[in-house]
């Protein structure tokens, strides 16, 4: 691959609400997106995933405990994306300069292209949550 990026979905520790950005620039400006980033050459994914949270939102390590969930490869692009999933272990304030941070409740459609980044994407990734949740969430 020639381009590594990791999405974070993280939730509050009241399990009802998820993490998202509200992206300033494009792709995707004015949509929702999960917060996340570059992995950087010879960085390993998790180190990555905590490195990005806590520069986009002062989620440190000690907050959260993050799962590797799965993986999107665009082979024609050369890009893979990493997604993880953590709940906070306690309620803190977050905050973070490059894009808007909202707290969004979980009834939404996560699918619906108008207001979510991806294409779906994040959608069939809260499925995917929403399917092991006992396990990722406890």
């Amino acid at each position: 691959m020639n381009i590594e990026f990791n999405v974070i979905a993280a939730f509050h520790s009241n399990r009802e609400h998820i993490l998202m950005c509200k992206r300033r620039k494009n792709p995707y400006k004015g949509l929702y997106n999960l917060v996340g980033g570059k992995i950087e050459n010879g960085e390993d994914g998790l180190s990555a995933a905590y490195r990005e949270l806590e520069e986009e939102t002062g989620i440190s390590k000690n907050d959260i405990i993050l799962t590797h969930l799965m993986d999107f490869t665009y082979y024609l692009h050369g890009i893979k994306v990493e997604v993880y999933v953590g709940r906070l272990n306690k309620e803190i304030a977050v905050y973070g300069d490059e894009n808007e941070l909202e707290w969004v409740g979980l009834n939404q459609n996560f699918f619906d292209a108008s207001r979510f980044a991806g294409e779906g994407n994040i959608g069939h990734i809260m499925e995917h949550i929403y399917l092991s949740k006992q396990i990722l969430l406890k």
